[in-house]
C-alpha cells in the first residue's frame, strides 16, 4: 500500500530532478550556448530561412534528423556508460562523436561548450569524485558527454534528460532566429510551442536507438556550417 509519506517522498524526488534539469537547460547556464547558431545563420544568408515558417521548418528538421538520430541517443548511451563508470567506452564514444562533427566550427562549438560544462561540474562538485576524475581526463570533451555526466550526477531519468536537452536546443535555435532573421518574440514562442510534440517524438525515437544506429549524417548542415566560417557578416560563432 502506498502511504502519504511515500507519495510525498516521490514528489520531492521528482521536483529535485525537475529543478536540476531546468538548471541544465537554462540559457543562463554559463557554457556559451547563446553564441552559436549551429548553421542557422548561414541558412539565413543563403535564403533557406526567410520568415517564421521557414525558421520552424529548419529547426524541426534539425530536431528530427540531427538530434533524434544523433545527439539524443548518444547522450542516452553516455548516461548508461557514466552509470557503469566504463571510462574506456566513455572516452571512445566521446572521441567518435567529436570526429563526427562536419566542420571546424561545429567541432570547436562542442569542445568549447563541453569544456565549460565539465569545468562547471567540477567546480560545483556534481557527482562523485571518481567520475569527476574520468570527466576531467577527457580532453577534448564533447558537450553531450559532459551533459550526460551532469544528468547522471543529478540522478535524472534518461527520457527527462533528453527532453531537457532537446528543449534547450530548440529554445537556443529560436533565440538565434529572433536576432538573425529577425523574428518577433511572439513568432519565436509559436515556434517553441509548435515543436513540443516533435520533442517528445525525438526523445521516444532516441531511446530505442542502439549505438550502432546513431547517425549524424547531415550534409546540408555541414555545408552551411563550413560556409559560415568565411561568411562576411556574422552574429554567431557557428
Amino acid at each position: 500500500m502506498t502511504t502519504r509519506m511515500d507519495t510525498i517522498t516521490t514528489t520531492v524526488m521528482r521536483t529535485t530532478e525537475l529543478t536540476a534539469l531546468l538548471h541544465l537547460a537554462s540559457p543562463a547556464l554559463p557554457i556559451g550556448a547563446f553564441s552559436y547558431s549551429q548553421g542557422l545563420e548561414a541558412a539565413i544568408e543563403h535564403g533557406f530561412i526567410r520568415d517564421a515558417d521557414t525558421t520552424r521548418e529548419w529547426i524541426a528538421s534539425g530536431l528530427a534528423n540531427v538530434l533524434a538520430r544523433g545527439e539524443l541517443p548518444f547522450i542516452a548511451h553516455q548516461m548508461e556508460r557514466w552509470r557503469a563508470h566504463d571510462a574506456a567506452s566513455l572516452a571512445h564514444a566521446n572521441d567518435e562523436y567529436i570526429a563526427s562533427r562536419e566542420s571546424a566550427e561545429l567541432r570547436r562549438e562542442t569542445e568549447q561548450m563541453g569544456w565549460s560544462l565539465a569545468q562547471l561540474c567540477a567546480s560545483l562538485e556534481w557527482g562523485d569524485a571518481a567520475r569527476r576524475e574520468t570527466l576531467a581526463a577527457m580532453k577534448p570533451i564533447a558537450q553531450p558527454t559532459a551533459f550526460a555526466f551532469a544528468a547522471y550526477a543529478h540522478d535524472a531519468a534518461p527520457d527527462a534528460a533528453l527532453a531537457a536537452y532537446a528543449f534547450s536546443w530548440v529554445e537556443n535555435q529560436a533565440a538565434a532566429a529572433l536576432k538573425a532573421v529577425p523574428l518577433g518574440q511572439l513568432a519565436g514562442q509559436r515556434i517553441i510551442v509548435a515543436l513540443r510534440g516533435p520533442i517528445d517524438d525525438a526523445v521516444a525515437r532516441a531511446l530505442v536507438t542502439s549505438p550502432d544506429e546513431i547517425n549524424t549524417f547531415a550534409p546540408q548542415l555541414g555545408i552551411f556550417s563550413a560556409r559560415h566560417e568565411s561568411q562576411y557578416s556574422r552574429l554567431f560563432r557557428s
